[in-house]
């Protein structure tokens, strides 16, 4: 099964710590240019963020305007975060219709909170209303595509979830019963190998198909979402750094991409997103500062070329 690639296309992200990882600002034209260089004409999705609190002025963007990339071939792949400490989620409902309409020529899918299971950096998880805001955001957003007769997937996502109970996407199946699941166009699923915890080169196709099966057939099964929703794999990217050299970080990138790819059509698998374009500041030794297939001053990494050439050989077609 060929597949929709895409990427987040700047560097700036979640430092383990909680913070925003220090680096150079994003340049939108080197940006675009990268952007060219790696997808052609083939389509393509550019990750985009926003985060929302009704305590916090304003909303975090990352990148900023990241609606300003999804040109020619490239559709929006907009998450909404929920960011808000509080219980009202009128606020929330009501960002998510405004979102919807404003970035409606280029939206091709909405994902409803990031990593609700996890309250670590980069998780909504520590909010004690989000999953109250997956369900009923999904089931919103989705009456509102209707309303607005858009052609947007919505979806929602988590990271690996080991627990034998698989108690995070029982409770979103009980929450949101028949139109949570009828709402749900993707489930997608944010995964690291081999960043926070080493994995033997030779293990790691194993290990990747094996994580993904465990998505498929014991978290989204606890939920009662069956195999016609399709997983996405919204988050993926293998920092380099002092022992990580930038030939592992090409050679995990298409390891784990043909082993998606080669299960694609039995686990029903149709989208993959890197995660970053470029680091978020190349100078800094942390695997977490460097994701990128570019160093953050935009200049390639053999993983740049790796990309593109399986982009080339595995995409979609328009």
């Amino acid at each position: 099964m060929a597949l929709l690639f895409g990427i987040y296309p700047g560097g700036l992200s979640g430092a383990a710590d909680g913070s925003v990882t220090d680096g150079p600002a994003e340049r939108p034209g080197r940006i675009n240019a990268a952007l060219d260089a790696l997808h052609g004409e083939h389509p393509f999705l550019v990750r985009g963020y926003l985060h929302y609190s009704d305590a916090a002025p304003g909303v975090v963007q990352a990148p900023p305007n990241p609606a300003q990339y999804a040109t020619g071939s490239r559709r929006l792949d907009l998450v909404l975060c929920f960011r808000e400490p509080g219980n009202d989620l009128s606020g929330w409902l009501e960002f998510i219709s405004a979102q919807m309409r404003q970035h409606a020529a280029c939206l091709a899918t909405l994902q409803i909170t990031e990593e609700a299971n996890h309250s670590g950096p980069g998780g909504d998880g520590g909010f004690p209303s989000a999953r109250r805001a997956l369900v009923e955001g999904v089931i919103a957003a989705k009456r509102e595509a209707i309303r607005l007769g858009l052609d947007v997937r919505i979806g929602c996502n988590s990271t690996a979830v080991f627990d034998p109970a698989q108690e995070f996407w029982t409770d979103l199946g009980r929450r949101g019963g028949d139109e949570f699941r009828s709402a749900l166009d993707y489930a997608g699923l944010d995964f690291f190998p081999d960043v926070f915890q080493p994995i033997p080169a030779e293990r790691l196709p194993e290990m990747v198909q094996g994580v993904i099966e465990l998505f498929r057939h014991q978290s989204l099964a606890a939920a009662g979402i069956g195999r016609s929703v399709p997983i996405h794999i919204t988050e993926h990217g293998w920092g380099t750094g002092t022992g990580r050299p930038y030939s592992r970080q090409a050679e995990v990138l298409e390891t784990v991409v043909r082993t998606i790819a080669e299960h694609s059509e039995e686990l029903n698998i149709t989208t993959y997103e890197h995660f970053a374009l470029r680091d978020a500041n190349t100078s800094h030794d942390h695997a977490l500062f460097q994701l990128g297939i570019l160093d953050s001053d935009y200049q390639p990494k053999p993983a740049a070329s790796t990309y593109r050439d399986l982009i080339s050989e595995l995409s979609v077609r328009m």
